[in-house]
């Protein structure tokens, strides 16, 4: 085998970015070194952790973690621009893993954010490790940004949600990415069948035929179903035509990355998979995780294999 030092980065995505903790487990248990790590959003929060060499005592307080304790943690404070202060988020993150000087870490960290005021990417590879979290993590209209200096600081997933080109990497390393905002399809909402429909295969299942003006009847309200069905702008509300928005930029942005910066190893997880908030479903994400870097760790192996 040749070289398994590995440069991580740690993709945005939310709640999905607990299978990033069991990405990093996969990685180490297959004998690979992670040398460098960076993160963005999500991203940045685990990779601060596992720079600390704290990521055990995270995930086993992310696993004590409900739907419950999340909104406990709200410091709901709205102003004209947020809706949650987000210390107690961070204070509480503290009490798992103290802060940190970035610099000090045992291996290079690089997290993200973004600059509301400039436009600029902004990449912290010094300085607290918690300001550079908390910068990082700070969505938009939710959490308040964080003000250093004249930048104003937000989710680094606005502009780089896959940092693959901020990683501290030397040469001769893997590059190996675990993205949580793969390309999907939306979900729409699936028109039910009508009820003349469902007692048709009902009684034809038993042998039976509806009267002839039933039938009738069955054929235009299938029609009109048809017709609702193929109307897709119908199943679209403001709300979910402005996340859908976000979450193709998202997807588009991260795609960018790929391709400027193709990684030697990708897992990719569909962004439709878990959504933001699913923190209760820590377990279940943390073994999907697991399960797709030991896929794309198996196709890597595989292809260096026939080489």
């Amino acid at each position: 085998m040749k070289n398994k030092r590995v440069a991580l980065v740690l993709g945005a995505g939310g709640a999905r970015g607990m299978a990033h903790i069991g990405a990093i487990e996969e990685l180490l248990a297959r004998g690979y070194e992670i040398s460098s790590i960076a993160g963005t959003s999500i991203g940045s929060m685990i990779a601060g952790m596992y720079a600390a060499g704290k990521l055990q005592e995270a995930k086993e307080w992310f696993l004590e973690v409900d739907r419950q304790t999340i909104f406990s943690m709200v410091d709901i404070n709205i102003t004209d621009h947020a809706f949650v202060k987000g210390e107690r988020i961070i204070e509480e993150l503290k009490n798992v893993v103290p802060d940190h000087r970035i610099e000090e870490l045992p291996i290079p960290c690089s997290i993200v954010a973004a600059d509301l005021i400039s436009s600029d990417e902004v990449i912290f590879t010094r300085g607290s490790l918690f300001e550079a979290i908390r910068a990082s993590i700070s969505i938009p209209l939710f959490f308040h940004p964080v003000q250093r200096g004249k930048q104003l600081l937000v989710d680094g997933g606005i502009v780089n949600p896959l940092p693959l080109n901020r990683v501290i990497r030397n040469q001769g390393e893997l590059l190996v990415a675990m993205n949580i905002s793969g390309k999907d399809a939306m979900h729409l909402k699936k028109v039910e069948k009508s009820y003349l429909s469902k007692a048709a295969e009902l009684l034809s299942e038993n042998g039976f035929t509806l009267p002839e003006p039933i039938l009738q009847l069955k054929a235009r309200l299938d029609q009109r179903q048809s017709e609702e069905q193929a109307d897709l702008s119908n199943q679209v509300t403001y709300l979910s035509m402005a996340d859908r928005m976000s979450d193709i930029q998202l997807q588009q942005n991260t795609q960018l990355m790929l391709q400027l910066f193709p990684p030697d190893i990708h897992a990719m997880m569909p962004q439709y998979a878990y959504t933001t908030f699913d923190f209760d479903k820590t377990a279940d994400i943390i073994e999907q995780g697991r399960i797709l870097m030991r896929m794309a760790i198996n196709q890597y192996e595989e292809h260096l294999s026939l080489l």
